[in-house]
């Protein structure tokens, strides 16, 4: 699993990763928020908060979670053809799928600096107000990380940030003894 607060390139770091390492496959999560005018429209899968609904009460979701007033939900997992799978998810659906999996491993990404995730919640295109709001709970996402066991990763650079996340992956893989997490 792979989380962190918004702005800190979780996105485009999982993306690399999975490009570089065929092995790894991405689930690709739900979501009742509007697209932002800079996303793809594969980032998520955008619903209505109906549909959202729906397939939680039939028990579709490995986890899911409200954040600043929208739902987010990592679907049940389907046939990953026995490679990997990484999860792009928030602290408190990681905390869930943790319970559920406790040998999962949680990589927690970190911006290098406020002011650089700041920088990059702007140039995404969030309104002002989800800035300032994403910042505020980067701080508690982070010790909740902490709290969950999580390797911890400061995105300075993408390729050397997936190079550090491969290497946590790997030793994973070591330690349990398995080819795969």
């Amino acid at each position: 699993m792979v989380s962190g607060p918004g702005g800190v390139g979780k996105s485009t770091v999982v993306k690399a990763l999975v490009e570089k390492y065929p092995e790894l496959w991405l689930s690709r999560s739900w979501t009742t928020r509007e697209r932002r005018p800079s996303e793809s429209p594969e980032a998520y899968e955008f619903v209505t908060v109906d549909e959202f609904e729906k397939r939680r009460a039939d028990d579709g979701f490995l986890e899911y979670a409200e954040f600043l007033g929208n739902y987010y939900g990592t679907p049940a997992l389907e046939d990953t053809d026995g490679r990997d799978v990484i999860l792009e998810i928030d602290v408190q659906g990681a905390r869930q799928v943790v319970e559920r999996e406790p040998e999962a491993v949680l990589i927690f990404l970190q911006a290098p600096s406020e002011s650089e995730q700041l920088a990059r919640l702007r140039r995404r295109g969030d309104p002002e107000e989800k800035v300032a709001q994403r910042v505020q709970k980067a701080a508690q996402e982070a010790d909740a990380g902490r709290e969950l066991g999580a390797q911890i990763i400061t995105n300075f650079d993408i390729a050397e940030t997936v190079e550090l996340m491969w290497a946590v992956i790997e030793k994973a893989r070591a330690a349990s003894g398995r080819t795969g997490l």
